[in-house]
């Protein structure tokens, strides 16, 4: 009797043992899919990453990703069990480097043989480092803006207004998303400063290509990754993800040309 008692205590201890250890495995990617995901990453890209790591840890990874929350849930290969948890999705800057470095450490797991304590802290230490100073962002967005406007023609005066609307703009942008401002309404605003100061060029009759400034004076502005992003997710059958990132990126497109055409109204600029 002693001994059934003690084999079904020993059986409980090992199942608590296991959902515990699944726990901090699915806190673990649930959080990592949520940070990959908001620096930029696509969707094909975070079922990759994810299921490559929850293999290295005997496990199988199921990822549903939406357009606020991700369910993730692990089951232990060897037993079967499972555990589910909820994570809600991030708001970042999209930043190339750390997606980089999130998708280098699922790497590293298997190569270095990583707990998932060791995976955490690494992860940890990745997410704690700063993201690149905005000001130097604002002066090398400016500089390829202005590389723009030489591409499609444009004269030096076009270039030099284009590089100070672009920085005008942006730094319109920064200030407003530090005051918390909703994303669309700083599109908006900041499109409609660009424009103000592109048409410098109509108003001051400088260069000879005042159009070429003018219209590229709000390209930093046009939500490229969020397009690349949800054709990706069309193409690897991520259709909620594709439906969700093409709206939220059309949506910031149509804000981004109500401050354009609001800037030429205030300056009485026509384009034919």
């Amino acid at each position: 009797m002693e001994q059934c008692m003690g084999a079904a205590t020993e059986t409980a201890e090992q199942v608590s043992q296991i959902h515990a250890r699944l726990k901090e495995l699915a806190l673990f990617l649930s959080d990592y899919a949520s940070e990959l995901l908001a620096v930029g990453a696509t969707s094909a890209r975070v079922e990759a990453n994810v299921g490559r790591m929850a293999d290295h840890f005997g496990a199988w990874a199921d990822i549903a990703i939406f357009s606020r929350h991700i369910i993730m849930t692990v089951t232990d290969r060897a037993t079967r069990h499972t555990y589910s948890v909820v994570g809600r999705s991030r708001h970042r800057p999209i930043s190339f480097l750390r997606n980089s470095s999130l998708s280098r450490m699922s790497w590293q797991v298997i190569d270095k043989d990583m707990t998932v304590a060791d995976a955490r802290a690494a992860f940890d230490e990745i997410v704690s480092k700063p993201h690149a100073n905005v000001w130097m962002v604002l002066v090398l967005t400016s500089l390829a803006n202005m590389s723009f406007c030489y591409l499609f023609g444009g004269d030096l005066w076009a270039m030099l207004v284009v590089f100070l609307a672009t920085a005008v703009g942006y730094c319109a942008k920064i200030c407003l998303l530090d005051l918390k401002m909703d994303a669309r309404g700083v599109f908006v605003i900041s499109a409609f400063c660009a424009t103000i100061i592109g048409c410098s060029c109509f108003v001051f009759r400088l260069g000879s290509t005042p159009e070429v400034a003018l219209g590229t004076s709000v390209l930093y502005l046009v939500p490229g990754i969020p397009f690349i992003n949800s054709i990706s997710d069309l193409i690897y059958g991520h259709n909620l993800c594709f439906l969700s990132r093409l709206t939220n990126a059309s949506v910031l497109t149509v804000c981004l040309s109500a401050g354009f055409i609001l800037g030429l109204l205030v300056m009485r600029i026509g384009m034919l």
